[in-house]
C-alpha cells in the first residue's frame, strides 16, 4: 500500500512477461500497519503530494476518494493479509490480488481496510485467475490465525532484512539474497540492474584478454 509501488506495479509487470521462468514472491512489508490514528490534514496533504508525483512520473490514475474522508484510518495490515490469504489459498495468483487491491484503492478509491471490501475485491481476482473462490472462503482464510500470524512474520521478515523503503526487489539465488532496487525505477533500468548482477557472478571466459 505504497504509492510507489502501486507505480512500480507497470514496470515489475513488463519484467516478469520478458522473463517468464522467473519466480515471484511477495513479502508485504507492513508500512502503517496496525495503525489506529483517523489520518488528520497534514497526512492528508503529504499523502496527495506523494500521489500527484508518482501520477506525474509514471502517469497512472489516483482517486482522491479516501483522501477526502473526515474518518479514514490508514491501517495497511487488513490488505497485507489479504494478499498474504491470496498467496495461501493460490500462490500463483497473488500478484493478480496484489494489482487489484491497489487498483481498488488509488483508482476507485474503495476502503481496502474494510474486509468486505477486500472480500469483494480479492475473490473477484482470484476467479479471474482461474482460482474459484467465494467471498466466504477469501473470509475464512484471511480472518484466520494462520494469515494473521504469516501477514505479522512478513512484517517481521523484512525488518531483520533491513528494508526499510518500498518497493524493494531482492533476487534470490542459490540460497543468496542481492539488492535489486530499493525504490522505483523504471524498466530499462531494472533490466540493467539485474544484469548487473548476473554478470558479477558469470566466470571469465578461458583466453579472455583482460
Amino acid at each position: 500500500m505504497r504509492s510507489w509501488c502501486y507505480g512500480f506495479g507497470p514496470e515489475l509487470g513488463a519484467l516478469l512477461e520478458g522473463l517468464p521462468g522467473l519466480d515471484l514472491h511477495i513479502v508485504v512489508g507492513g508500512l502503517r500497519a496496525y495503525n489506529t490514528q483517523v489520518m488528520d490534514d497534514a497526512l492528508q496533504e503529504s499523502i496527495r503530494g506523494h500521489w500527484k508525483t508518482v501520477n506525474e512520473r509514471t502517469g497512472l490514475p489516483f482517486s482522491d476518494a479516501v483522501l477526502d474522508r473526515t474518518d479514514f484510518i490508514y491501517n495497511t495490515e487488513p490488505a497485507g493479509r489479504a494478499v498474504v490469504a491470496a498467496r495461501m489459498l493460490a500462490l500463483q495468483a497473488s500478484l493478480a490480488v496484489f494489482h487489484a487491491i491497489q487498483h481498488a484503492f488509488y483508482v476507485e478509491g474503495k476502503d481496502v481496510t474494510s474486509d468486505s471490501v477486500l472480500a469483494s475485491v480479492v475473490s473477484a481476482a482470484l476467479n479471474a485467475a482461474g482460482v474459484p473462490t467465494s467471498e466466504a472462503d477469501f473470509l475464512s482464510t484471511f480472518r484466520s490465525e494462520a494469515a494473521v500470524m504469516a501477514t505479522y512474520q512478513d512484517f517481521e521478515q523484512t525488518k531483520r532484512w533491513g528494508i526499510t523503503g518500498f518497493p524493494t526487489l531482492v533476487l534470490k539465488r542459490n540460497g543468496k539474497l542481492d539488492m535489486v532496487t530499493a525504490g522505483y525505477v523504471a524498466m530499462p533500468t531494472l533490466i540493467e540492474l539485474l544484469q548487473s548482477l548476473v554478470d558479477q557472478d558469470s566466470p571469465e571466459p578461458v583466453g579472455a584478454e583482460t
